[in-house]
């Protein structure tokens, strides 16, 4: 049981709820005492396990991020429950271990992150940006998610993989569908039936990710015979290299880490400034000056990842609370970087806020994300070629959110220019 009834995330109704009114439970929690322990909900042909602490302060998600020997992301760090094995063999990627499988793998995979990889990246992105506002200014405003904040990630993911041009609308489609699982626009079920909808979605969720991983799987197999420089060549080749399952796990993560969240984070972003115009007015009097600053707000506003998951590996005794050996909690980003103890007025947003210790990436330790500077710079590039050819670029009325608790996202943002 929970301590509020109203408070109970682990039903999918509750992240239906008005965004305030969630931003008020997590307040709300934030006040206890020691953190809530919430039961899990039965989702179809999985089984349930019997519940977890939702850490909500900043000082908890911190801790817990830095202390991996404590908080494991074994056997699960991307969902609730356990993954069952015909599941985990697609979406059991690195996010899911801890050292020393999860060093190896992420020592392999930081080679598509190095300066000198991210430096060849800075002058695609802005050839792909303009490109991207191009095609918007032709089309006319209408969505800007599908036309514009959905574009950029899905081709710079695709364009380091060397996935070929007319594959990256099924790319986006299939992490659509990964990421919104339970939505009723990606699984053509109505919300009041919660259990047949999860069925459906579990299925289309099962084929999204096989066939990302059998994509991944095919190219890995021709680079490894024709090596071409990209980063598929790079992963399968050499001393250190993945093998096939380890590159369809990977390629899922990539382009769901690397694409839907940081579209989403453009997509809150153009909500933002349209929302508070004296913030957008100091941003366009300094960009450069204040763009950095600007985009780390926009992720600590939004926080595009809600939660990930850690299991205890002992007893534990953590500001105050003491956990046992198996316990679940949640580390509720979204929470932490709203927590009044770190951040002055912090529901306020400030384009010019400094220090802005977010964790929109999450936490510090061996599972800070390997993108985050990728991430930002693709937000630069992107809000740079907006503001120079659009200045007068603006969302219209309310966005259509992602229904979810793993991803605050927003699938539909009409705008104007």
């Amino acid at each position: 049981m929970t301590l509020y009834a109203d408070l109970d995330m682990s039903h999918l109704q509750f992240w239906g709820l008005p965004r305030s009114t969630r931003l008020e439970a997590f307040r709300r929690l934030r006040q206890l005492d020691r953190p809530v322990f919430f039961r899990e909900q039965q989702a179809p042909f999985i089984k349930a396990g019997p519940g977890y602490y939702a850490l909500v302060r900043h000082a908890d998600v911190m801790e817990a991020s830095r202390n991996a020997e404590v908080f494991s992301s074994q056997p699960c760090a991307n969902s609730i429950p356990d993954l069952p094995r015909w599941l985990a063999v697609y979406f059991g990627s690195m996010i899911n271990m801890d050292d020393p499988r999860h060093a190896r793998l992420r020592g392999i995979v930081s080679r598509a992150f190095t300066p000198r990889v991210l430096a060849k990246l800075e002058a695609d992105l802005a050839v792909a940006a303009a490109e991207i506002v191009d095609q918007a200014i032709e089309e006319g405003p209408g969505d800007f998610v599908t036309q514009v904040a959905a574009r950029l990630p899905v081709r710079v993911i695709c364009d380091m993989m060397g996935i070929p041009p007319q594959h990256h609308d099924h790319v986006l489609r299939c992490t659509n569908v990964i990421l919104g699982s339970v939505d009723p626009e990606y699984t053509g079920i109505g919300a009041e039936l919660n259990r047949l909808r999860m069925a459906r979605g579990l299925g289309r969720l099962l084929r999204a990710g096989y066939s990302l991983n059998r994509m991944a799987a095919r190219l890995g197999d021709e680079r490894r015979k024709h090596p071409t420089g990209d980063l598929v060549s790079l992963l399968v080749n050499g001393e250190e290299r993945l093998t096939s399952q380890e590159l369809g796990s990977f390629f899922i993560l990539l382009v769901v880490a690397g694409s839907e969240t940081t579209r989403n984070a453009i997509a809150h972003g153009l909500k933002l400034l349209t929302d508070h115009p004296a913030q957008r007015r100091l941003l366009l009097e300094n960009f450069e000056g204040l763009i950095g600053r600007a985009c780390d707000e926009v992720v600590r506003h939004s926080t595009p990842v809600i939660q990930f998951r850690r299991t205890l590996t002992r007893d534990h005794v953590m500001n105050g609370t003491t956990y046992r050996k198996g316990d679940k909690v949640l580390l509720f980003y979204n929470s932490a970087n709203r927590d009044e103890a770190v951040f002055q007025d912090p529901d306020v947003f400030d384009v010019t806020r400094d220090p802005n210790p977010h964790v929109g990436f999450g936490g510090p330790g061996p599972h800070y994300c390997l993108g985050a500077h990728l991430a930002r710079r693709e937000m630069v590039v992107m809000f740079r070629e907006l503001f120079a050819r659009l200045p007068d670029i603006r969302s219209v009325g309310e966005p259509d959110y992602l229904l979810s608790n793993f991803i605050n996202g927003i699938k539909h943002l009409r705008y104007t220019f």
